[in-house]
């Protein structure tokens, strides 16, 4: 599915939702409750994830548990860098699913990480960075760390450090040439001062709203909001969703500008 006109970003760039749920995903497994028994699909969500295209350009957020699932839905067969926003277990172990972004490479694939976030994929994946790891068909990571704004090709990154439990953690904020800024903030309980003045400017924001109710390191649905009227971006995704909203009622009573994502929704020009 893709945005209305209304929606529209920069020409010749594509943000696609490649998942939109929370660590355990949408249905629960076991769960009787009406969300992870709903008819539509919207409530369906795997893992969060987002894919980017900026011209020829393909870059993937994080490498969750249903990465396979998401790329083989979404048509996904290239990707040129990845982009990890924490270690935490529904971010990252999907990594050997990078292999197929691998086959056709001669060059590593880049993965830019934290110092934190990337020792944790060493010792998870220590196969994959072993000087060892010389055979064909398997990932060839090259290991970029984030120390500050970066760029991939055109595509300009900015890390936008949050409080999230105990993991290091970031956002980040997106501006492909001549297109819009983009922040995408995943998984936080808290927006540091320093953050939402990066944050000044952004023309769409991603923001974690786990629920309704509060929790100790997501926000909740009205601190989303809250962050979301203080940036004073236009237009915003709700993301990062459990199974205690039912996608219909939580985006029938946001305010304009706000909206619930959902797997597969694509915002482009």
């Amino acid at each position: 599915m893709q945005a209305s006109p209304g929606e529209a970003m920069a020409a010749d760039f594509e943000l696609t939702f490649l998942g939109s749920g929370t660590s355990v995903g949408v249905p629960v497994i076991g769960c009787p409750c009406r969300v992870c028994h709903s008819q539509d699909s919207r409530d369906k969500r795997t893992r969060s994830s987002i894919h980017l295209r900026s011209g020829d350009l393909s870059v993937l957020v994080d490498s969750g548990p249903d990465l396979r699932a998401q790329a083989l839905r979404e048509g996904l067969t290239r990707v040129d860098a990845v982009v990890y926003t924490h270690a935490h277990v529904d971010h990252v172990v999907g990594f050997d699913e990078l292999r197929a972004f691998c086959w056709h490479r001669e060059a590593p694939l880049p993965l830019h990480a934290t110092p934190e976030t990337m020792e944790v994929l060493q010792r998870m994946f220590g196969w994959a960075f072993s000087t060892e790891n010389i055979y064909r068909g398997y990932i060839k990571p090259d290991p970029q760390l984030i120390a500050g704004p970066f760029s991939i090709g055109d595509l300009k990154i900015t890390p936008l450090p949050v409080i999230h439990a105990k993991a290091d953690t970031l956002g980040f904020l997106f501006e492909p040439p001549g297109g819009p800024k983009v922040a995408y903030i995943p998984d936080v309980k808290e927006v540091p001062p320093g953050t939402m003045e990066l944050l000044a400017g952004a023309e769409i924001l991603i923001i974690d709203a786990l629920r309704e109710q509060p929790h100790p390191t997501h926000l909740s649905t009205d601190e989303a909001l809250a962050v979301i009227a203080e940036c004073k971006v236009p237009r915003a995704w709700l993301t990062h969703l459990s199974h205690e909203n039912l996608h219909g009622e939580l985006d029938a009573g946001l305010p304009p500008g706000v909206q619930v994502a959902w797997d597969g929704l694509r915002i482009r020009a």
